[in-house]
């Protein structure tokens, strides 16, 4: 097992009489990337600017390669990439001259900074719009910039928090084939989304925060554990089922849940088996399918179990 590169041990923090953090425990192992999910208000943020020195902890301790993280100077912030959600660039400096200015902050200088430009620039395929200023860049190619800012000192442990947010899939991909070369390389990544379907890609360990407490601290094979229903069935129909039919479908054998969305019917299955007795009951009833399909419950669907389904602010 690889080596623990970041350690938070039971970090809080409190805004007034709002416990933002409560009693925060988790690590980050040498290559892994970690996927930091929970809904709005449920500490993500406060967690990960703690993580950076960038917020003081009430209480607690946080670690990288045993040494100790907190306000003001320390050698492991050095460390330490991060990604905002909010983007931090320059708009009057080009591409490469807000790189060389990021290098320059952490004492990357002459050659070196050259050096490590041209290989940042080249990760996230940014090398031809060098010379251009984000002014002139899409949401995307901006996103892109604000990833290799934050790696031209060349950290060992990035943090992104919602790196996709406004962009398009084509430039969505692109993020995601960068991040894959650093897990590549051996980097560890916290990554921070709203984006269910992300995380699932790219994590290969997850924690779940609500309401400033760690409610799963698992890999997605434990996590898919948690659910009784391994297995799900979407039906998409020609018209919408009645209640009457949702309420006969979750009675049957097999079956945990039966829901609707517009024409879609879907099916928690706690064995894949029951979907024949779906499908039968739906035929027998005279319903139009148009499209069917199995697949595993989703990570939206665990998340939602442990958080609840209600809105938040």
């Amino acid at each position: 097992m690889a080596p623990v590169l970041l350690q938070v041990s039971h970090l809080s923090k409190s805004y007034g009489a709002r416990r933002a953090v409560d009693d925060v425990s988790f690590q980050v192992r040498a290559g892994q990337t970690v996927g930091l999910i929970g809904p709005n208000g449920a500490g993500k943020s406060s967690t990960v600017s703690m993580v950076c020195g960038l917020l003081r902890a009430d209480g607690g301790a946080i670690a990288l390669g045993g040494a100790s993280i907190g306000i003001g100077r320390c050698e492991a912030k050095r460390q330490i990439g991060f990604v905002p959600q909010d983007l931090a660039l320059y708009e009057d400096l080009s591409a490469r001259q807000n790189l060389l200015l990021f290098a320059a902050l952490y004492g990357v200088k002459g050659q070196q900074a050259r050096r490590r430009c041209d290989e940042v620039l080249d990760l996230v395929k940014l090398r031809e719009r060098a010379g251009d200023k984000p002014a002139t860049y899409s949401g995307g190619m901006k996103r892109r910039l604000n990833i290799a800012a934050a790696l031209m000192h060349d950290p060992q442990l990035l943090i992104l928090d919602e790196p996709t947010v406004g962009v398009d899939p084509h430039s969505r991909n692109a993020i995601f084939d960068t991040l894959e070369q650093l897990k590549a390389l051996g980097r560890s990544l916290i990554y921070t989304s709203h984006y269910m379907e992300e995380v699932e890609r790219l994590a290969d360990h997850i924690v779940i925060l609500d309401h400033g407490k760690v409610l799963a601290d698992e890999s997605p094979a434990a996590l898919h554990l948690r659910l009784p229903a391994q297995a799900a069935l979407r039906v998409e129909l020609a018209t919408a089922a009645p209640a009457a039919w949702l309420a006969a479908i979750g009675a049957l054998p097999g079956v945990s849940t039966a829901s609707a969305q517009a024409n879609t019917v879907e099916v928690l299955l706690a064995d894949s088996g029951a979907a024949l007795g779906v499908m039968a009951y739906l035929q027998a009833q005279g319903a139009s399918a148009l499209h069917f399909a199995t697949a595993r419950t989703s990570l939206e669907d665990i998340f939602l179990n442990l958080t609840g389904r209600s809105l938040r602010d």
